[in-house]
């Protein structure tokens, strides 16, 4: 089991199988030692977890639980993509779209469920740079969506 693995299982996480694409894409891309991972949703168990617009009945934490769940299931890929998280060297950047509304502004809150999360699973390789914007919808109306690119073992 990889360093990685043995800290989501300290913190009760079991990564679940990687995600099939909702369309025509790929789940990720490995080009020399980059892994771009596509926009992840907030998914347990091939349910969508968190719906709805943060501003508009969706509040703070659980638009942070809907961070959370994307960033448990771009760590499923990354596993997917390499075989082994110890493969994967550091987190270079995420991308969280926040589904908000026009007056809503703490899309960098909402986020830091993600990064949050990523730092205590992978130690100083998931420190990472990242955006956090607003989007008017987002897929099957999820309340985040958020992609990833990993540096791994070339």
């Amino acid at each position: 089991m990889s360093i990685i693995e043995n800290r989501l299982k300290d913190l009760g996480v079991s990564l679940p199988e990687a995600a099939a694409p909702a369309a025509n894409y790929v789940p990720f891309v490995k080009t020399g030692n980059q892994l771009y991972i596509s926009g992840q949703l907030p998914m347990m168990d091939g349910k969508i977890q968190i719906t709805g617009k943060l501003g508009a009945g969706v509040d703070l934490e659980s638009g942070k639980s809907a961070a959370r769940f994307c960033a448990i299931n771009l760590l499923a890929q990354a596993k997917a993509a390499t075989g082994d998280l110890d493969k994967v060297t550091r987190l270079v950047k995420i991308v969280g779209f926040v589904n908000s509304t026009d007056d809503f502004t703490d899309q960098p809150q909402v986020i830091n469920g993600a990064s949050d999360f990523l730092v205590e699973a992978m130690g100083d390789k998931g420190r990472h740079a990242r955006s956090a914007v607003s989007a008017a919808s987002l897929p099957f109306g999820v309340a985040v969506e958020i992609d990833a690119i990993f540096e791994i073992e070339d």
